[in-house]
């Protein structure tokens, strides 16, 4: 079984998924959801170049330093280009709070952790961790995303609960990935090392999917503390009238 090409199957039709969703939920208009579309691809096709050439490569970069640097980058753009330009901003408001829930069920591919893990690729405790905690992440998203959906302000604690999750999920992996990784972070000695996260396809994960679905939880936690909702359904929303949209 070649986990690779499986790995780039698998991945490409996540990052589609998000790209594709994100972009129907902040687009206000065809050409808007376009434009959106557009720039998410051009950095995901940007994440391959660069895993593609290797250029995070540990033996020929800073290894996690570099790795971080694009981890974090992207979730400090997104998020500013978020809160200065309008369109986003008020898109960020009137978005369904379900939708940006349910993104999460591509985290599913957490079973890649897994089966790399059992296939001694990637160590421990970087790959059951990262990879089972994707896994409850991806498989109570819909669930998730179906209770905000009908009951509204009764899911808030959940949401809050499953968001906080996710979000430390998310950077327990980074910080296990960063000290299993060749270089001057490296704290966690087992082999084989995470190096191979900076390889094609595995680079999309923290190049890519990770920042994404990180500013997609800062998201939820702004929409949880104004009390919007743009669920789309009467009173289906955690308020009837937000800060924003109230006339």
């Amino acid at each position: 079984m070649n986990t690779d090409l499986i790995g780039s199957v698998e991945l490409t039709a996540s990052a589609a998924t998000v790209i594709a969703a994100l972009s129907i939920g902040f687009g206000s208009n065809a050409p808007a959801r376009i434009r959106i579309a557009a720039w998410l691809t051009a950095w995901f096709v940007i994440v391959a170049i660069l895993a593609a050439t290797r250029a995070l490569y540990y033996e020929r970069a800073l290894g996690a330093p570099s790795l971080g640097i694009a981890v974090a980058l992207p979730i400090a753009v997104l998020c500013i280009l978020v809160a200065c330009v309008q369109p986003l901003h008020d898109a960020l408001h009137r978005v369904p709070l379900w939708l940006l829930v349910g993104v999460h069920t591509v985290r599913l591919l957490g079973i890649s952790f897994v089966i790399l893990y059992a296939a001694g690729r990637l160590p421990a405790p970087f790959a059951p961790v990262a990879g089972w905690g994707d896994i409850f992440v991806g498989l109570t998203a819909p669930l998730v995303a179906w209770l905000v959906y009908r009951q509204g302000a009764n899911a808030r604690p959940i949401v809050w609960i499953w968001n906080m999750i996710g979000i430390v999920d998310l950077i327990a992996a980074v910080a296990l990935g960063a000290t299993s990784s060749p270089g001057p972070l490296r704290l966690i000695f087992a082999e084989p090392s995470s190096a191979i996260m900076t390889t094609l396809p595995w680079l999309l994960i923290p190049g890519f999917l990770v920042p994404l679905l990180m500013s997609v939880h800062i998201a939820i936690f702004v929409r949880l503390g104004d009390g919007t909702s743009g669920q789309g359904g009467e009173g289906r929303g955690f308020y009837r009238d937000s800060a924003c949209g109230a006339k």
